[in-house]
């Protein structure tokens, strides 16, 4: 952060509760040579990754379900979210978190994955960058039921979906995820599945 067009004049912080949530100032030149000055909230979660699993002969993904309070609060009135696997990198890199994450949430012990791009998913008020990946699945790497870990509270539905089926899940509103919408429309772009 030494952009010099960019001034951080003061941080609060609100919450570390579960994450951080700072209230920042900044002074920030404008294209005119002006100064102006922002007060926003900043929420600072960490870093995740994300994947698609895909199986190309059997033209199947695998999602999962799972309750996100968000999403009840914000009218999704089951509570319950159709994604892809992901999760926070936890100090580690992204290529080990979403291996980890692969083999907690769905049961499927992955070796090779391919990163595909990373984003920021809510620029404006969160700091989180996601690392998104892809990988090919087949029974063989099953290795328990998955479902997440208890002690984070976790209880995820794993779904074997076909993929042509999940693609039309998108428009009708079915699956509003919006890094899941990603993944499946890069699958999409880039023929990995049918």
């Amino acid at each position: 952060m030494d952009n010099p067009k960019y001034k951080i004049q003061k941080t609060e912080l609100l919450s570390d509760n579960w994450y951080i949530l700072n209230k920042v100032t900044v002074d920030y030149q404008k294209k005119d040579g002006t100064w102006d000055t922002q007060v926003r909230e900043v929420y600072d979660r960490g870093n995740g990754a994300a994947i698609l699993l895909y199986n190309k002969h059997k033209e199947t993904v695998i999602l999962t379900r799972q309750f996100r309070l968000p999403s009840y609060m914000n009218g999704n009135k089951s509570g319950l979210m159709i994604e892809v696997c992901a999760g926070l990198l936890d100090e580690d890199n992204p290529e080990a978190c979403i291996i980890r994450e692969t083999e907690e949430e769905t049961g499927y012990r992955i070796q090779k994955v391919k990163k595909v791009f990373e984003a920021y998913m809510s620029p404006g008020a969160v700091t989180e960058i996601l690392h998104y990946f892809i990988g090919e699945y087949d029974i063989s790497m099953k290795v328990n039921e998955g479902g997440g870990l208890a002690n984070e509270h976790e209880e995820i539905e794993v779904l074997e979906i076909p993929f042509d089926q999940a693609y039309v899940m998108i428009e009708s509103g079915e699956i509003k995820d919006a890094k899941t919408i990603m993944l499946l429309q890069y699958a999409k772009i880039h023929n990995l599945v049918s």
